[in-house]
């Protein structure tokens, strides 16, 4: 009789035992994830030579804020730690430890800069804490066998200097070729880009390569020492304040070769406004956002939900720097990111579920360019369209040029 009544009781126990497995096993954090919050890490260059990308952080800590008004995601509020680094990578060095060993954020998100993140990028696939959505088009950054833990974002420098080549050879095939550039991975990668595509050419095309420090207070010199050189067409590969001194400068010297400018510094607000729109006229160069104060997106169901968020979270802001787009476009892909990680909340299902978004569209994305990324490419954005700087705004033209990962 009491071995009737003990097994319904066993079997009980083990029911529940088993229940009580089944839902730990539904919920799985790694440090900095928790049932009522994740902790995201970010450095940026609040201060220093690349200031300018400063309101991408401050973007970027808007929006998590309104998905926690929003409940969060999956129910978890977003902590977002994000550290000045001057864009020094000694200062990197020291705020990302921090952000690690310290803060235990489950992930460092967006960090600013080719060669503050190239400082920290071993420590982070040593310690397998994320590297996620790199804030640069390193082409280093697409590297998922040596560098598991690191990825990237915005298209790769490599294959937007590739489509920049492959344009001066159709407008301009006897160009003489003036390349200006940072010293460092951000600058180089456009160099080889150029020269991947020009080839043969490359020694008769290129009559100059200019680099510059970022320490540089100016970079006027070297603007003067470009024109001497009789090129015809200048590929400016600076950051913000640079780009705006050389537009600037170039301007100043009556000189007016065709003008093509990295993606990374077409800011009309950051760079334009701060040249002179009337320099910048007839500037070229590649994108794959739309501007908040372009009239062409008025109606577009993407920037009525950007413009939203600003009105709201950011009064004010200068919706004419792009750098607020990309960081609203980065932002969300991270919660995006999140939502697929559900409650398994590990940094291996973060890297997981960041090397399976398929067909994302971001809202401040131009139509028809989407997010792509598989476990063996770690490059997200891949697509592409040229553009000029006319009558104080960016105008968009021909195709969305699609590109292979990594250059």
């Amino acid at each position: 009789m009491n071995n009737k009544k003990l097994a319904p009781l066993a079997a009980a126990a083990a029911f529940s035992l088993l229940m009580t497995q089944g839902a730990l096993a539904q919920k799985s954090y790694d440090t900095g994830a928790s049932d009522t919050e994740i902790k995201i890490g970010n450095v940026e260059a609040y201060s220093g030579p690349a200031s300018a990308y400063g309101v991408i952080g401050k973007t970027e800590e808007a929006y998590f804020k309104m998905i926690n008004d929003q409940g969060g995601v999956n129910g978890r509020k977003i902590n977002f730690i994000s550290y000045d680094d001057s864009y020094s990578p000694p200062k990197t060095v020291e705020q990302v430890r921090k952000l690690i060993e310290s803060d235990e954020v489950l992930l460092v998100f967006n960090a600013l800069g080719t060669p503050t993140q190239t400082a920290v990028q071993k420590y982070q696939n040593t310690k397998k804490v994320p590297q996620l959505f790199v804030a640069t088009g390193a082409s280093k950054w697409n590297d998922p066998k040596d560098y598991p833990w690191t990825m990237g974002f915005q298209p790769s420098y490599r294959v937007e200097a590739r489509i920049f080549a492959k344009y001066i050879l159709k407008e301009k095939p006897n160009a003489r070729v003036a390349v200006f550039f940072q010293n460092d991975d951000f600058g180089k990668d456009y160099v080889i880009g150029l020269k991947e595509v020009f080839g043969d050419k490359a020694k008769n095309m290129i009559v100059a390569e200019e680099s510059y420090e970022t320490t540089e207070p100016s970079i006027d010199s070297h603007i003067v020492k470009l024109k001497g050189t009789g090129a015809d067409v200048l590929v400016d590969i600076t950051t913000p304040k640079f780009a705006a001194q050389a537009i600037k400068k170039a301007a100043e010297l009556e000189w007016k070769p065709l003008h093509i400018l990295t993606d990374v510094s077409v800011s009309i607000g950051a760079v334009m406004k701060p040249a002179g729109l009337e320099a910048s006229e007839g500037v070229l160069s590649a994108q794959y956002m739309k501007d908040g104060s372009d009239p062409q997106w008025k109606d577009d169901e993407g920037m009525k939900k950007f413009m939203a968020f600003i009105d709201k979270y950011m009064p004010g802001a200068n919706i004419s720097d792009l750098n607020l787009s990309y960081g609203y476009a980065a932002a969300q892909t991270m919660v995006q990111v999140l939502k697929q990680c559900g409650d398994d909340l590990t940094r291996a299902n973060v890297m997981k579920q960041a090397a399976s978004l398929k067909n994302l569209a971001p809202d401040t994305f131009i139509p028809g360019v989407r997010i792509d990324t598989s476990p063996t490419d770690f490059a997200p954005v891949e697509q592409l369209k040229m553009m000029q700087f006319k009558g104080g705004k960016w105008e968009l033209f021909g195709d969305i040029i699609s590109a292979e990962a990594g250059g």
